[in-house]
This record gives structure tokens, C-alpha cells and sequence, in this order.
């Protein structure tokens, strides 16, 4: 099996379990009454091991790269769409740009492998390995070197984002055709059939989409599924998608909040996920995308979607929505009044607030 340096993703602070739990019990509302944003407030303060979390500097990266797949027409969209998009998103455009402005998001656009050479700009990280993969139809995607250099980069970015004081961390993605290589990984990851993994992407028909399908079934039959799950990434993955991989696999291990977006970063998680899978606990599964293998993906890792707005945009936008809800999550738990703050009692019966309304 293949090893990453310096990978050493810690357990949740579960001692605290208990003492979140009677925090969160003791604001002034009926017990659970909140769902999702009380499950949501108590993992991040187990993954920062404190009663009073604090969420610093939000951080999007959006990962670009292109895929030669598309030669075999998985996608009805000419390649060029994707550095065009990147261009957008730096001038703050696009869902993502305006999203990001308006979430308090800082948007940085990674080229891990777009065929295009872009103007230096303060908003673009340079992590290109190569100008795309290759047609995995026919040769495996990347090499395992070109691999690693893609999860190394991912890594060593927040890394460094980590040291400018970024605690939360969401991931995009850009890339045409790369819903081909995220189902061909959840195929070889999971189990299933390659015709259950695929949908229409960025706008195919229902003939395209079996297309698709035999695609990467043919290409699944000739490369075979490794016990190794970064020789599965190598073959069949996306250099976004192996970068975004190291990414949360380093945020996991420095122990910051990770906000995944749809079924390209999802796939880029399960990558992660089988590597180690402890990168889910810090992992909040912002929305349920509408490409059928997405949930499929998140039902795998036992994830619990914060969102349901019929998204399929990818670029991080359900990542950047999402996190207003985490963000009141932990406002909740630091702000929300007590009853006994609020000078509320029930003399009558002291267990009134366990009702639910």
C-alpha cells in the first residue's frame, strides 16, 4: 500500500461529549428542538476540543483541471469552458464569486491542471502537475507520481493556510468531464455498477448518460480495481480531484472544519475517506446534490447533508450556503441564552423544556 508522509489525522475530542451535550440541553428551547444545527455545533466543538468554538478566516478553494476523457464525449461542453470559468471566478464572478462574497468566504481558484497558462493573479495558486489527465479509457489518468504530486500539493496548500490562522476550509471544483472521473471512482471505491454511478453531468441526454456508463466500464475492466486506494485515484481520478483529496486530508489532520460540496469534491472525500477514515469526522456534507451518485457517495461514509436545494453546480457553491448554517450552529452554542440566563423556570414542571414543539 501506498503511504503519505506525514498523515496523522487525531481523533475527535469525544471526552467532551457529554459536557457539549448539557450545554447545548441548557439553552432556552425545547431539547432537540434545533436538529441538524445542534449535531452540527457539538462536531465542531469535538473537533476543536472546546465549549466555546470559534470559527477563523473561512477559506473556498476551488480546483480546477481538465480531463481527457472528454474525448471519448462524456460531456457535451468543449473543454475551454474550464479555464474560461477560472478566469470568472477570479474576477469574482460565477455562482461561486458571488456566493463566496456574500458567506464571507476568502475564494481561492487552484489550477492543478488546466490546459491553459494563466497571468499570475493574487487569487490563483499555481499547483498545475500537468495540462490534464489522461483518457482513462485507454491509460491510466495520472501515474502514481503525478498522483502524489497532485495529493501533495492539496496538502501543502492548506498547510499554509492553516499557518495564516484559516480554521475552515470549503472545496470547489471546476473541471469539464470530471463528473466521469468522480463516478468512476465511486464505482471502484464502492461497489457498485458504473451505469448506478453516472448521470447527465453538466447537461447530458439519457442516451448520453449510458454512453457515459459503458465508457467507464470499459475502462474499469481494463485497468481493474486495486486494493490500493491511491492506485484507484491514479487510474481513474482527476488532478483536482486527487488535489482536493490531500487537501482534506490535511485539514483533517490539523484538525480544521472541512466543507464538502457535491458529487466531484464527495468524490475527492471517499478518495480520502479510504486512505484514512477519520477525515469524516471533520467533514460537514453541506448539500445533496442532484447527480444520482452523490448520495450514494455520502450514504457510504455515513455523512448527513446539511442542504437539499437541487444544487448540481459544483465550483463549492453548496459549500459557501452550508456554511451560514454552521455558522449560526456554533452561534447557538456560544450565544443562544440558557434558561437560566433567561431567568425561565417552570416550578410546576421542571422537565417542560424536554416537549417538543
Amino acid at each position: 500500500m501506498i503511504k503519505l508522509d506525514n498523515l496523522n489525522i487525531p481523533d475527535l475530542h469525544h471526552e467532551l461529549t457529554e459536557a457539549v451535550q448539557y450545554k447545548i440541553d441548557q439553552k432556552a428551547k425545547p431539547l432537540g428542538s434545533l436538529g441538524q444545527m445542534e449535531r452540527i455545533a457539538k462536531q465542531v466543538a469535538l473537533i476543536q476540543g472546546t465549549l466555546s468554538p470559534q470559527l477563523s478566516k473561512p477559506t473556498m478553494l476551488t480546483i480546477a483541471s481538465d480531463h481527457d476523457i472528454c474525448e471519448e464525449g462524456v460531456s457535451p461542453c468543449p473543454i475551454e469552458i474550464t479555464w474560461q470559468q477560472c478566469l470568472n471566478f477570479l474576477n469574482g464572478g460565477g455562482g461561486i464569486g458571488l456566493f463566496c462574497k456574500e458567506y464571507g468566504f476568502d475564494l481561492k481558484v487552484v489550477d492543478a491542471g488546466v490546459k491553459y497558462d494563466f497571468k499570475p493573479h493574487p487569487n490563483l495558486i499555481d499547483a498545475k502537475v500537468r495540462k490534464g489527465t489522461r483518457n482513462f479509457r485507454h491509460e491510466a489518468a495520472m501515474t502514481i507520481d503525478e498522483c502524489l504530486q497532485a495529493i501533495n500539493n492539496g496538502k501543502k496548500i492548506v498547510s499554509n493556510l492553516h499557518h495564516e490562522g484559516v480554521n475552515v476550509v470549503g472545496f470547489g471544483e471546476m473541471g469539464i468531464g470530471n463528473t466521469s472521473p468522480a463516478s468512476a471512482l465511486l464505482s471502484v471505491y464502492t461497489g457498485i455498477s458504473a451505469n448506478d454511478a453516472v448521470g447527465p453531468g453538466s447537461g447530458l441526454n439519457s442516451d448520453g448518460v449510458i454512453h457515459k456508463g459503458k465508457v467507464i466500464q470499459e475502462a474499469i475492466n481494463k485497468h481493474g480495481i486495486s486494493e490500493d486506494p491511491i492506485e484507484n485515484l491514479a487510474r481513474f481520478g482527476g488532478l483536482e480531484i486527487a488535489t482536493i483529496a490531500g487537501g482534506m486530508l490535511e485539514a483533517a489532520a490539523r484538525k480544521m472544519i472541512i466543507i464538502t460540496d457535491g458529487f466531484i469534491t464527495t468524490s475527492a472525500l471517499l478518495a480520502a475517506y479510504k486512505i484514512d477514515p477519520k477525515v469524516v469526522d471533520y467533514t460537514f456534507f453541506s448539500h445533496q446534490s442532484e447527480e444520482q451518485g452523490h448520495i450514494r457517495m455520502v450514504q457510504h461514509m455515513k455523512g448527513e447533508p446539511i442542504l437539499d436545494l437541487g444544487f448540481r453546480l459544483g465550483e463549492g457553491t453548496g459549500a459557501a450556503v452550508a456554511y451560514s448554517i454552521i455558522k449560526g450552529s456554533v452561534a447557538m452554542l456560544n450565544k443562544m441564552t440558557s434558561f437560566e440566563e433567561a431567568e425561565v423556570y417552570n416550578t410546576a414542571n421542571e422537565s417542560c423544556h424536554t416537549i417538543q414543539s
